[in-house]
């Protein structure tokens, strides 16, 4: 009798463990979307900074949770202040054009933003701003664990690789962050306010270039 309990416990035990098991499994499979679902929540909501005040919609992001490509840029403008997405103006229309070229959809890839509200008319945000929602982004990064983040634009730049050089000097190459290739490049909307120079074009698709070859690595 006594031998017939142990082995009772001891299947129980094994099934426990199982379904234990199978439960983490799961769990594991479902973080990196509901974490990112959870973040949204809180970007929303956030009252951290001034920003809160003049805001319509706060912009946390958007894209595959499991992408390997993260597009970083400055902060929403107007249209993406209006919709609650990212990149959705004119700026937002050459990325997306700049995204297919490289022979991949927006779904694919992750968009996001240094700063999540829009600073009153476009400008600049301040570094107390950048300071008071860079834990966003980075637990944005954390969540996602891209292969490659491509900084568009200078903040950007400086949030990842902090430097008194312009972005001309940082561009094309390589930089680390926590482990994960940067190559910062010009902001789409740059190119917009510059779009007779064919070179910076050209420039930004030579640094797209090196990202599709890195990303082609296995």
């Amino acid at each position: 009798m006594e031998r017939k309990l142990e082995k009772i416990l001891s299947d129980l035990e094994e099934r426990l463990r199982y379904f234990s098991e199978l439960e983490l499994e799961f769990v594991l499979k479902k973080r990196g979307p509901l974490s990112l679902i959870n973040l949204n929540e809180k970007i929303l909501k956030c009252e951290r900074c001034g920003l809160s005040l003049t805001r319509k919609n706060a912009v946390p992001g958007e894209g595959n949770p499991k992408a390997e490509l993260m597009f970083v840029g400055e902060a929403p403008g107007r249209d993406e202040d209006f919709e609650g997405r990212p990149f959705v103006g004119k700026a937002g229309q050459l990325l997306t054009k700049i995204i297919k070229a490289m022979q991949l959809e927006r779904s694919e890839v992750f968009i996001t933003n240094v700063v999540k509200c829009r600073p009153p008319e476009n400008r600049t945000p301040l570094k107390d701003e950048i300071e008071r929602c860079k834990e966003y982004l980075l637990e944005q990064i954390e969540i996602i664990k891209p292969r490659v983040i491509i900084a568009l634009g200078k903040v950007a730049a400086d949030f990842f690789i902090p430097s008194e050089q312009g972005i001309m000097s940082l561009r094309g190459n390589f930089h680390e962050f926590r482990g994960i290739k940067v190559m910062p490049t010009f902001h789409p909307s740059y190119l917009i306010r510059n779009e007779g120079n064919k070179e910076i074009r050209k420039i930004v698709w030579e640094d797209m270039k090196k990202v599709m070859a890195f990303l082609s690595k296995k």
